[in-house]
């Protein structure tokens, strides 16, 4: 490896694992060395065992390698504190892949909290370059959709409450859409452990897409989990941007190696984003701006256009 040693204070700003996996991949395409200090200093429990968690730190580098990738990874797909894999799958995927990239994720084995013991296994082949890209026009939401699971021991009534509660929730704020969430129980020989969760998708008349999740947890009933999946959901479709909460952040590295100018509207930005950004203009020295959206529909609300000019990243093996 060349270049000077860089050190990153792990405590600063949002201080999780975002900080790690943001630095570690940089650090890998960039040819940095990299000290990172105070790893997750800002919480309480550390490490990162979750898969979906792990994906976000492997996935810019290997778009960048020489030959096509297998990705196995092991630890929790429905885990506190990290996307679950039906939003990887869901949300991430589909939006991520207007990059000019694919990937194949496929679910062997799903694993929930505090266990973990799933198995998912990504597939993807290199790309020359990263394309940028413009998520500033949100449309207009045409379809609701979703799934309530239950795993383990759990009775299936479970799941159909959670979905009746977040469809009623929906219903209040938004009349005229037919909200579909499927309730499901996960086979026995594809989950290990026991638990229970709910995400639900908008999707809008442009291809943008919103979600909100919740994980069951002991002695939470079943309609709390449901209404608070769906408050999430209302809460991101409020603010007027083109992204939810959650893909903000998960963008940021492929905005900063990107060739061109990429360009996303969204609600109020996150600590999560906004640390991203910052090791991203520190490590790659990507130039990055966030201004207030000046369109008058959104004049009366928290929403903002977070712009970068990427490096052009390119691969020297292709």
């Amino acid at each position: 490896m060349a270049g000077q040693r860089v050190e990153v204070d792990g405590g600063i700003m949002e201080g999780g694992g975002q900080i790690l996996r943001v630095s570690t991949a940089l650090s890998c395409l960039l040819g940095l060395p990299l000290r990172v200090q105070k790893i997750r200093a800002g919480r309480s429990t550390p490490g990162l065992r979750s898969v979906c968690l792990l994906m976000q730190v492997s996935m810019p580098c290997v778009l960048f390698a020489a030959s096509a990738s297998e990705l196995r990874l092991k630890g929790g797909t429905n885990a506190e504190m990290a996307p679950q894999i039906d939003y990887t799958t869901m949300v991430f995927k589909p939006i991520v892949e207007k990059f000019g990239f694919k990937f194949n994720c496929d679910i062997k084995m799903r694993g929930y909290y505090p266990k973990g013991g799933g198995e998912v296994i990504v597939r993807m082949s290199p790309v020359k370059q990263l394309n940028p890209i413009n998520l500033t026009d949100r449309g207009s939401v045409t379809k609701i959709y979703g799934r309530a699971f239950v795993a383990g021991v759990l009775p299936f009534k479970v799941a159909k409450d959670m979905a009746a509660a977040a469809v009623r929730c929906i219903r209040k704020e938004i009349r005229d859409l037919y909200v579909n969430i499927q309730p499901v129980q996960e086979p026995k020989d594809q989950a290990f452990g026991n638990g229970n969760g709910i995400i639900i998708i908008a999707e809008t008349s442009t291809g943008c897409l919103f979600a909100g999740s919740s994980l069951g947890k002991r002695g939470v009933n079943a309609d709390k989990v449901g209404i608070e999946a769906a408050e999430m959901l209302l809460a991101n479709l409020r603010h007027g941007g083109a992204v939810d909460e959650y893909l903000q952040d998960q963008l940021i590295i492929f905005m900063a190696l990107a060739c061109g100018v990429s360009r996303i509207k969204t609600g109020p930005v996150t600590l999560h984003t906004q640390t991203a950004i910052h090791f991203a203009e520190q490590l790659a020295k990507a130039k990055f701006s966030v201004k207030k959206s000046e369109d008058e529909e959104d004049a009366s609300k928290d929403t903002y256009i977070i712009e970068c000019q990427g490096i052009g990243m390119t691969n020297p093996y292709l």
